[in-house]
Formats: C-alpha cells, sequence, structure tokens
C-alpha cells in the first residue's frame, strides 16, 4: 500500500484494531466537544495505548486553548495534533507532536493560504464547512489538491469512500487519504464491512 491511510472519528478500541490490522497508518481521535465523533481524552489514551509501534495517534481539535491542547495530547500520547480551526501554527511551535493543519477548499480556492502554512507542517485538505469542520461526507475538487500535492505533504480528505478512494488517489497522488464518515454506520461507529471495502480499494 503505496498511500498510507488515517482513519479519524475513532470511538471505539474494536473500530481502532480493525484499522490497525487493515494497514492504517494512523488514528484519529476528535476532541472537539460539538462533534458527534468526540471521545473522551481518558477513553482515548487506553485506545491509543494499544496501537503498535509505527502506527500515529492524531488528536483533532477546534479552536481550542493551547494549553488545553498540549494537555490532552500528553494525557492522550498523541504522536499529532491535527488544527481542524483558525488557529495560529505558531502557537504550537516546539511542542513534541508533529502538527498538522487542516485547510478547508471552497470552490473559490485561494492557494495562497497553502503559502501561509509553514513547510514544516503537514497540509490536510477538507471540505468546506465552518460548522461541522470535517466529516461532511463531501468531496473537494480534486485538481486543486493535485496542485498541492506536487508541492507539499498532503493529506487528502472530504468525502472518502471505498467507491472513490482510487480514483482520488490516482488524480491526486497525496501522501496520505483521511476518512471518517465514509466508513460508518452512524458517527463515531465504523462499519467494519466499509472499512474492509476501503482498504481493498486502496490495493487495486
Amino acid at each position: 500500500m503505496l498511500t498510507r491511510v488515517k482513519v479519524c472519528g475513532i470511538c471505539r478500541p474494536e473500530d481502532a484494531q480493525l484499522a490497525v490490522e487493515l494497514g492504517a497508518a494512523a488514528v484519529g481521535f476528535v476532541f472537539w466537544p460539538q462533534s458527534p465523533r468526540y471521545v473522551e481524552p481518558d477513553a482515548a489514551r487506553v485506545i491509543a495505548a494499544t496501537l503498535p509501534e509505527g502506527v500515529l495517534a492524531v488528536g483533532v481539535f477546534v479552536d481550542q486553548p493551547p494549553p488545553e491542547v498540549v494537555e490532552i495530547a500528553g494525557i492522550v500520547r498523541l504522536d499529532a495534533i491535527q488544527l481542524h480551526g483558525t488557529e495560529r501554527v505558531d502557537d504550537y511551535a516546539g511542542t513534541a507532536q508533529r502538527i498538522i493543519k487542516a485547510v478547508p477548499v471552497p470552490e473559490q480556492f485561494d492557494a495562497s493560504v497553502i503559502d501561509a502554512v509553514p513547510r514544516g507542517v503537514t497540509v490536510l485538505l477538507d471540505a468546506h464547512d465552518p460548522v461541522r469542520r470535517g466529516g461532511t461526507g463531501r468531496t473537494i475538487d480534486w485538481s486543486v489538491a493535485a496542485a498541492i500535492a506536487e508541492r507539499r505533504e498532503t493529506i487528502l480528505s472530504g468525502g472518502l469512500n471505498p467507491s472513490n478512494v482510487s480514483e482520488a488517489i490516482s488524480r491526486v497522488r497525496p501522501q496520505m487519504v483521511d476518512v471518517s464518515s465514509g466508513v460508518e454506520s452512524m458517527p463515531g461507529r465504523k462499519d467494519p464491512d466499509k472499512l474492509r471495502q476501503f482498504f481493498a480499494a486502496i490495493d487495486q
């Protein structure tokens, strides 16, 4: 599997276990309380402790105070912090975790937004939704994403599912794809069959 996979919105140990068995390189925990996929840090810590070496535990945050984010990162022992709001990346300079910055891609996208993200930060491209902030099931413009992926390390998100992930990878060539709602039976509950189909589609 050349393209790595992050399975986000993990709330249950069995979902994380299956994702890892299928080859996930990262699992994501949402710590934004307004999300239907919110998970308590203590519950996430238990799940993260079961991840094998090399599988990243990623925490998703939306405009939360940096001290709170850093505290949760320590509790859960996160490998990466994903900033999914309007946060300043500079506020996290020097943290132990790698930083991922989500960039919404609306219909009229200004590419200069990407240039404002420091080169050492991984960019995650997602559908534009100022309310839900992710997990919308909507795809983005893959031609825009492809142009960005040519220039820097990119995670492709937004509406990916078993039926479109193969085409998305072939068109965008991202370093990683991020899936959440596309493999769920309901928010926060992954569907085992959809997860298997997703990874099978990538291996084709």
